[in-house]
């Protein structure tokens, strides 16, 4: 069966950050001797130009500039980027771009700037409005620019913007995980992302772990929140992904749909669909900013395919991440494989009552959003 090319987007990393979290396994640095703005700039376009080939002119849907934290870089460079991208690339009419910020560098000068070049919506890392819990998680602003940040958010003209919060923090109650989930509903933002903590290897988190909430509590805050959210309004579409209606995030929608992302930037990963070779493609770019800006390397770090046994569990791993159901048609478009070699698991997910299956579509259920693992080795 002949694959079918998916939307595209485009992931750029800017890997600095003023301060490294201790929860934070994302490819970040801490600045300690000034940023090298215009020099990597060159790089991220010299690494679109070498990525070119790949997508032969097609259109792009969403960018999404994430880090470390984006916001460090002004608001010239970051047009600067995004106009060499569109002087490279066609891109939609609507084109989405996000941009993540972080509240202690949201200035309304800079990012009036921002969105003059060109980003339509901005991701802010709140992550909590406690005191005492933002100290835990390194983060560097306090609760009341976290408010300013959201506020002039909503004053300017962009298509939305998300507030990022963590709940089963360190030490956190009920009555604490709800009372930030609150605070953030009531600034009213169009998106909110609300996420379990989580201690990831390579973190100092997981050097010296902290004292989080037992599973019985972690499972009271999740209930009481998902109700606190759809009594304002905000409908769950993703694992931990709210939005009021219209204002899903594009670019991360195009993920969990295995669509296409060229990957710029230290680190960044990418997966192209190459029809004419029935080929799916991955790339990682390297990873650390001195070996990336090194000119006698290049920038690709791995180049590999996505082998025909391995697309069923790519595949659903991204799409049951999504409550939305999930037309049949687009396994065999999006793979290139038949029906018949999911089968078998798909009868068991069935049987499990992990999922319902229509004529047109497989729909996830609750008990599979909440068995998602196991719903998921299914089809390795």
């Amino acid at each position: 069966m002949s694959l079918s090319l998916p939307p595209l987007s485009l992931y750029i990393h800017i890997p600095w950050c003023i301060q490294k979290c201790p929860y934070c396994d994302f490819n970040s640095h801490a600045v300690k001797q000034g940023i090298p703005e215009q020099e990597y700039i060159a790089h991220l376009l010299a690494d679109l130009d070498q990525d070119l080939p790949l997508v032969a002119g097609r259109q792009l849907s969403s960018i999404f500039i994430g880090g470390g934290t984006p916001s460090v870089f002004s608001a010239a460079g970051i047009t600067q980027i995004l106009d060499g991208v569109k002087q490279r690339l066609p891109v939609a009419a609507d084109l989405e771009v996000t941009m993540e910020a972080n509240p202690g560098t949201f200035e309304a000068e800079r990012f009036a700037g921002y969105v003059a070049g060109g980003v339509t919506r901005f991701s802010i890392g709140v992550q909590s409005f406690q005191t005492q819990q933002l100290s835990a998680l390194g983060r560097i602003h306090n609760a009341e620019e976290a408010k300013a940040a959201a506020r002039l958010a909503a004053t300017l003209p962009l298509q939305s913007f998300n507030l990022d919060l963590m709940h089963g923090l360190p030490g956190q109650t009920l009555t604490g995980a709800l009372a930030d989930l609150q605070q953030a509903i009531d600034l009213n933002p169009p998106h909110l992302s609300w996420y379990q903590l989580t201690i990831e290897p390579n973190t100092a988190f997981a050097s010296r772990p902290p004292v989080l909430p037992e599973d019985e509590l972690l499972w009271d805050i999740q209930q009481h929140g998902a109700e606190l959210l759809a009594a304002a309004g905000y409908q769950q579409y993703e694992t931990s992904a709210y939005s009021k209606a219209g204002h899903q995030c594009r670019h991360n929608l195009n993920y969990w749909r295995y669509g296409d992302y060229l990957g710029i930037g230290c680190g960044a990963h990418g997966k192209i669909t190459l029809p004419s070779r029935n080929s799916i493609l991955r790339t990682v770019k390297i990873k650390h900013p001195k070996g990336y800006m090194d000119l006698s390397r290049g920038y690709l770090d791995e180049r590999t395919q996505v082998e025909p046994e391995d697309r069923p569990f790519e595949f659903f791993m991204n799409r049951f991440r999504l409550l939305e159901p999930c037309p049949i048609s687009d396994f065999s478009a999006l793979t290139g494989l038949p029906l018949s070699v999911i089968s078998s698991p798909l009868a068991e997910a069935e049987q499990k009552q992990l999922i319902t299956v229509s004529h047109e579509h497989w729909q996830i259920t609750a008990k599979g959003a909440r068995y998602l693992n196991d719903l998921l080795t299914l089809f390795i």
